[in-house]
């Protein structure tokens, strides 16, 4: 494995003792962050949906041992309002969402309900929780206007959808600039929107996503089929942007005024490649072949060509990617080989979390 680049870490004495009401507890990244949190030694609620898969992170790293765990919707909020006053945080982590794309297109309404109502609720309990101090809200990368150009999106590029995932994703990036002008301002609550995606790492289990599609294939000894094998994405571990949203709350409690309101967080240019070439890296460490085979049927819009530009980010946080996408990729199937060797993968989890933040 490659060393840790010189980028910025989160602040283990910022983190020590502070309470934290993190949305999504229960998902992929939201369990990675629940475990870097108690890393850190803050005290943490976390608010989701039980978990939607078997197995899924949250019960195979006993992500529930380091943290106070509701199960509730945001979309009931009254319930989500209760949780988080009773919690009494200083900084709101929220990610939890309906995050998966063809998903959307199928349940338009309750993609909606969940990611802009539900953000809404939770945006809206803010201005009666009378301790916090700052709210980083997780969107997408998606939530540009995709007019498939070459350039990486910069967050002053306009937001936009043309699927229900995308599109819901713009409209919360919206709710959260209204809130945070007309009304979390006048309390003293900073509040900023970080869009990121195709995040890679162990423990996903979604359907109809590609690292978790291909991992339970080669389990099996199969190949996994794409629908779009030529696509580009920004592919990072998801210990890049756990990180990178620690620093950015330190910020906006720290330095409100200079910190950014609306954030990418991006690999290097050289590492947003096709889905082929990620699957064949992938295919190449399990040790199977093919890795893939073409799914020529017809299916609805995706981006072909989506990158970010980080510039940012390195400028305003002094945050740049720590593992280049071999070492996620070669991270990525270790895990899993660990989890069906039967390893303690909570264990293993936090020695990743470990060597990425450094504590």
């Amino acid at each position: 494995m490659s060393e840790a680049s010189a980028s910025r870490r989160p602040d283990p004495a910022f983190w020590r003792g502070r309470r934290v009401f993190l949305t999504g507890h229960t998902g992929f990244k939201g369990g990675w962050l629940a475990l870097a949190l108690a890393r850190l030694g803050a005290e943490v609620t976390g608010f989701a949906l039980a978990p939607e898969t078997e197995p899924n992170l949250f019960t195979v790293a006993d992500v529930a041992s380091g943290c106070r765990s509701l199960i509730g919707d945001i979309r009931d909020r009254a319930a989500l309002e209760a949780a988080l006053v009773e919690a009494r945080p200083e900084v709101v982590l929220h990610l939890a969402a309906q995050p998966i794309v063809r998903r959307a297109r199928l349940e338009p309404v309750e993609t909606f309900a969940t990611n802009v109502m539900g953000t809404v609720h939770l945006l809206d309990a803010l201005r009666r929780a009378e301790t916090v101090r700052a709210v980083v809200a997780v969107t997408s990368d998606k939530v540009y206007d995709n007019v498939e150009w070459a350039w990486p999106y910069r967050e002053t590029d306009r937001l936009g959808g043309k699927e229900a995932y995308g599109a819901s994703k713009a409209a919360a990036e919206i709710a959260v600039e209204c809130w945070r002008q007309a009304f979390l301002a006048e309390k003293g609550i900073a509040a900023a929107t970080v869009r990121a995606g195709n995040i890679i790492g162990g423990g996903d289990w979604a359907e109809d996503r590609l690292v978790p599609d291909a991992m339970r294939a080669f389990a099996r000894g199969g190949s996994v089929t794409l629908r779009n094998p030529r696509a580009i994405r920004p592919w990072q571990h998801v210990l890049e942007p756990v990180g990178a949203y620690l620093m950015l709350a330190e910020d906006l409690v720290q330095r409100p005024a200079e910190a950014p309101k609306a954030i990418n967080f991006g690999p290097t240019a050289a590492d947003a490649r096709t889905v082929r070439e990620i699957v064949d890296r992938l295919a190449a460490l399990w040790g199977i072949s093919p890795g893939w085979v073409q799914d020529d049927g017809h299916h609805p819009y995706e981006a072909r060509h989506l990158t970010l530009d980080s510039s940012l980010a390195a400028a305003k946080l002094g945050w740049s990617p720590t593992w280049t996408l071999d070492e996620a990729l070669a991270r990525t199937v270790g895990w899993y080989r660990a989890y069906y060797a039967g390893a303690d993968m909570r264990a293993r989890t936090l020695e990743e979390i470990e060597e990425h933040i450094g504590v």
